[in-house]
């Protein structure tokens, strides 16, 4: 892969990584009622769901997808479906005492497990080894694309988690973080539109 072909991955990389989408909705909402640390899981399990992800796309989840668009169809839905429901837990907290009680974080199986029902996961693992792979060295693209998105995913998901611990405290006013956790619910929601196209 040239120089800057490698070069305009990472930047395509880093941009669908840092841009909102429901992975860093969810991340931000964590790091605010659960804390950073608490969110390290998450953040993980993003990064490791979908570089596992990439690569099956790279490797032909992608062409049978193509070849069965019923399927990516009811993807789109199931993940849609799962992140209404999301959106309606985030909504319905109401206190951080809450969440460091009873609510617990998405979990690292879980957060792995999610990237494949993300719409916005699935348009970016699919666009990226359309564009970024080379038939002749197919097997070394398809890695190269994997670790370039593996390389910027830390510094993404970690500016989500880490603006949400530092709003942690100023949300600690009951009405303030009610008010949060609706509009990042219906901010969650909203992040499904373009997707469900």
């Amino acid at each position: 892969m040239a120089l800057d072909t490698f070069l305009a991955l990472l930047l395509f990389a880093f941009t669908t990584s840092i841009t909102p989408g429901p992975n860093n909705m969810m991340l931000f909402t964590s790091g605010v009622n659960f804390g950073f640390r608490r969110t390290i899981p998450h953040m993980l399990g993003i990064g490791v769901g979908f570089f596992v992800l990439l690569i099956a796309v790279g490797l032909g989840l992608g062409a049978l997808l193509h070849t069965v668009p019923v399927l990516y169809t009811a993807l789109k839905f199931a993940g849609g479906a799962y992140l209404v429901w999301i959106a309606w837990k985030i909504g319905t907290s109401r206190s951080l005492s809450e969440a460091e009680g009873d609510a617990k974080p998405m979990s690292f199986i879980s957060a792995a497990a999610f990237q494949w029902v993300n719409p916005k996961a699935w348009v970016m693992a699919v666009t990226a080894m359309a564009t970024y792979t080379n038939e002749q060295l197919y097997l070394f693209t398809v890695l190269l694309v994997g670790f370039a998105f593996a390389a910027v995913n830390v510094p993404s998901v970690s500016t989500w988690a880490g603006f949400g611990s530092v709003l942690r405290d100023w949300l600690s006013d009951p009405v303030r973080l009610k008010w949060f956790n609706i509009t990042m619910a219906v901010l969650l929601v909203l992040s499904l539109w373009p997707m469900l196209k």
